[in-house]
């Protein structure tokens, strides 16, 4: 507990989701027993009952507004945001934390994860961290590329790729995995040009890549946070970034213009977004045995690396990932500021997850 906390408390938000369920059930495997926050009273005594905690505290809150005023009022001393649309609650949240509250989140879209890093300087002042991304995509990109560039000078380019493999739940996609597709089709692509953030199609830079394990896999490209935190974690003046999640037909490429401009309509998006997460979604595998963190990083003499960080299912990873840096948040062992999870934490946060590097 720091002197502007009132509790040791780490609370969840969103518990009654899958991450948000799979992040509570870690922490509790580890003697944290989160408070549970959530809309519906009934849904967050069961997800507490399934703890085996049906003591467990929950907070009930309607909006990210209102639990921002419940976090300023009861000062948890880690809060952990599950309930995605981050580009809108990030900031928000994490600001209700502050002084001296710690905050995650899982985020991976290019927006959020810009303007929560946006708050470093207020976070250092506060003394709260700040950590966002802490997920597959971007821990298991960023990792890659600090390991790569270890001792050695500034690299002219880099390409990281983020390859989930996600077993689905039997349900509904959900509002916060709706928001965020949506979002991505009317951003449009990105890279890193000498530096500076350029647009790209949506889909750009399509790849197949053979896996360590001999599995292949096509990704494209995406407007995601994995961007920003590999150019931060190498300074290289060019950066891609592509995703097994992204379009990499060129039929459905082709097409992807039109709709962003039809979802650009306030209106449309809205309806959008209903309609996408009440799309139901049946139980099925992960399409395949590992999810792949990659990154291929050049000098500007011609030489270069490539290495992969290795990783189970991509929603039991970000499970994972959350936990252990709500934990390592609880325990003071960060420097105030707004990171992402490798710049927070070192790339040895990927292994304590529980994934592996696979190093050229």
């Amino acid at each position: 507990m720091t002197p502007e906390t009132e509790t040791d408390e780490v609370w969840i938000l969103g518990a009654t989701g899958r991450i948000g369920r799979a992040v509570a059930a870690r922490l509790a495997a580890r003697g944290v027993v989160p408070v549970l926050v959530g809309r519906d009273r009934e849904r967050l005594r069961g997800a507490a009952a399934a703890l085996g905690r049906a003591d467990a505290k929950t907070v009930v809150v309607g909006t990210a507004e209102g639990a921002a005023a419940e976090i300023t009022r009861q000062r948890p001393a880690v809060v952990v945001n599950t309930i995605g649309d981050y580009a809108a609650t990030a900031a928000l949240i994490a600001r209700a934390c502050m002084p001296g509250g710690h905050y995650v989140d899982l985020a991976a879209d290019l927006a959020a994860v810009s303007r929560l890093l946006g708050l470093h300087q207020d976070a250092a002042t506060a003394g709260s961290t700040l950590v966002t991304g802490a997920g597959f995509g971007v821990l298991a990109t960023e990792a890659v590329v600090v390991k790569l560039c270890e001792g050695r000078p500034t690299p002219q380019r880099v390409r990281v790729d983020a390859l989930a493999s996600v077993a689905a739940e039997a349900g509904v996609l959900g509002s916060a995995f709706a928001t965020t597709s949506v979002d991505v089709l009317t951003t449009g692509g990105r890279r890193c040009r000498d530096g500076r953030l350029v647009r790209t199609g949506l889909g750009a830079d399509p790849q197949v890549l053979t896996l360590p394990d001999g599995q292949r896999v096509k990704s494209a490209g995406v407007p995601s946070g994995e961007l920003l935190a590999a150019r931060r974690a190498s300074g290289a003046p060019f950066v891609t970034v592509t995703s097994a999640l992204a379009p990499a037909s060129p039929a459905v490429r082709a097409v992807l213009p039109v709709l962003a401009a039809l979802l650009s309509v306030r209106a449309l998006r809205r309806l959008a977004v209903r309609r996408l997460a009440r799309t139901p979604v049946e139980a099925a595998p992960r399409p395949r045995r590992h999810s792949w963190g990659h990154a291929v990083v050049i000098w500007p003499d011609g030489t270069g690396r490539e290495g992969w960080l290795r990783a189970g299912d991509g929603m039991d990873y970000t499970a994972d990932v959350a936990a252990e840096v709500a934990v390592r948040l609880a325990r003071g062992a960060a420097r105030p500021g707004a990171y992402t999870p490798a710049a927070a934490f070192g790339p040895g946060l990927a292994t304590a997850a529980g994934g592996d590097f696979v190093l050229g």
